[in-house]
């Protein structure tokens, strides 16, 4: 079997500045990416900027610059991001670029020569800051004002001509491969709201405009523009040079892995995009995951809010690894998530500082002392060395099985726990005190060091950039991870040099007033 493996998240709507949901969808993806990588696979991961539909001409005319400049300074904002995220990406998408336009022209020809789409008019709520239609069932009034009651953002009523997919028509077939397919939408609550969804009955879906003009024309009728979201699902097939089904990339990579979403554009995901798949015959995707929200108190961040967390702001701070692990390790992944000073401030002195940086430490300082900073030379494992070493070996098939699972909530506590027995264990076994038993203080001694190594291969795709540097302690790189070597527990050689490394997470002082 191809180990290959397609994560995309979605493409980020520009606005005025990046915030903490999008540095967290793209952090998670770039977790799922880098694990896939050590452990053996070829990994696709997609991001990218989707820059079509009414908001961006909006906020163009607002600046009183053409939407494409605009969209240019957008789109460089996104891929700074990326590089200040670090993220491992080897694609970044623009929906302006004419590989995705080519698709997205080519994908609805295939859907209106099957007769999924046909000429109508338009009249309904319409969200332009969603990019979405709502049904009379979804809005609300508040501040006698309407909005959408899942978004919050406002709706105004549309009536214009549009051309419509028979979004109905697939109502039997999705639910047939909802339930044939139950892991394709996860986790299992967002599977019911779909399945829920779905059942109530679905309306055909208009798939154009005509009152602006800033998207991909509707071939042989440019007075209308594509749709946005038809128009930006499709970025993860044209990505992979769709329609030649015969490219390298699209028959290794397609049909994608994984879509790693936030649950407020599931219904896009997991109803909408398998429906245009299915109608223009192509594969779906394996699986959709909606995780949950970033929260500012207990409202989503949003720019309407004036409630977003700039990420830059708490890298300039307290670095990006420690932000990386904190949204990984403190939200649980596939719900809500509320995020603090306080908590990242505890996670970095407790996690980071205290459990791993120490550990790493203390280990090479004792081995530099005590065995001339090479790897001592052993003879054999007793059993409380076996002990601590085995679940290691023991849990590896589990792990790769929760990842697939994406029970990064599973991954974050085994290297927690793993940490806090690691310290134990060099506390307990006291080498200090075995000075005069050579052999057991050397036992002891690669122990600890084979810990490190393992606790950090399983830390290189939450902190890489900090890991590289716990690499130098082993004269090891990236390339040297691979994942499957956390089972052997005599991967160090004896005799090889060991180095010692500064301080990798300064304890942060708090005020205790």
């Amino acid at each position: 079997m191809d180990k290959n493996f397609y994560i995309t998240t979605p493409i980020y709507y520009p606005s005025a500045k990046p915030h903490m949901g999008h540095a967290y969808s793209s952090i998670i993806a770039d977790f799922f990416a880098r694990f896939k990588r050590i452990d053996g696979f070829d990994v696709h991961f997609l991001t990218g900027t989707d820059e079509h539909g009414l908001k961006i001409q909006r906020a163009a005319e607002t600046k009183n610059i053409e939407p494409l400049n605009f969209c240019d300074q957008i789109s460089q904002t996104f891929r700074d991001l990326s590089k200040t995220l670090n993220l491992s990406n080897t694609d970044f998408i623009r929906t302006t670029e004419d590989r995705h336009k080519k698709t997205v022209q080519y994908l609805w020809s295939e859907l209106e020569k099957n007769n999924d789409i046909y000429l109508s008019k338009y009249s309904g709520w319409y969200s332009v800051s969603d990019e979405a239609f709502y049904g009379e069932d979804e809005i609300i009034n508040k501040d006698e004002i309407k909005i959408a009651e899942v978004s919050g953002s406002p709706v105004e009523w549309i009536e214009e001509e549009s051309y419509f997919f028979r979004l109905s028509k697939w109502e039997n077939d999705l639910l047939n491969y909802y339930e044939k397919n139950p892991d394709f939408i996860s986790p299992k609550s967002r599977k019911n709201e779909v399945v829920s969804f779905v059942k109530g009955g679905l309306k055909d879906l208009s798939i154009s405009r005509k009152a602006f003009s800033w998207g991909i024309k509707v071939p042989n009728n440019p007075e209308h523009v594509i749709y946005v979201w038809l128009d930006a699902l499709t970025n993860y097939i044209s990505a992979l040079n769709y329609p030649d089904t015969n490219d390298k990339l699209f028959k290794k990579f397609w049909p994608a892995s994984l879509h790693l979403i936030g649950k407020d554009i599931l219904r896009f995901h997991a109803v909408y995009w398998p429906a245009f798949l299915m109608a223009a015959k192509i594969p779906l995707p394996e699986k959709v995951y909606g995780h949950g929200w970033i929260l500012s108190g207990e409202e989503k961040m949003s720019k309407s809010k004036g409630n977003i967390l700039d990420p830059l702001d708490i890298i300039d701070i307290y670095g990006l690894d420690p932000l990386r692990y904190y949204l990984i390790k403190e939200v649980s992944f596939g719900n809500d998530g509320n995020i603090s000073q306080d908590k990242l401030e505890d996670c970095i002195n407790s996690d980071l500082a205290n459990n791993y940086g120490n550990l790493c430490q203390r280990v090479t300082a004792f081995a530099e002392k005590n065995c001339s900073l090479k790897v001592p030379e052993i003879k054999n494992f007793n059993e409380e060395d076996l002990i601590i070493l085995d679940k290691f070996t023991k849990n590896l098939p589990i792990i790769r099985e929760e990842i697939d699972k994406q029970n990064v909530n599973f991954y974050i506590n085994f290297i927690v726990n793993a940490l806090f027995e690691a310290n134990k264990y060099f506390n307990d076994q006291e080498p200090w005190k075995k000075k005069d038993d050579k052999d057991r203080l050397n036992t002891i001694v690669y122990t600890s060091l084979e810990l490190i190594r393992k606790i950090s291969f399983m830390l290189y795709p939450i902190i890489p950039d900090t890991i590289e540097k716990v690499l130098k302690i082993f004269n090891l790189n990236p390339l040297d991870i691979k994942i499957e070597s956390i089972a052997i527990h005599k991967n160090l050689i004896p005799g090889d040099n060991l180095k010692r490394i500064d301080i990798l997470f300064k304890k942060i002082e708090k005020d205790n007033d």
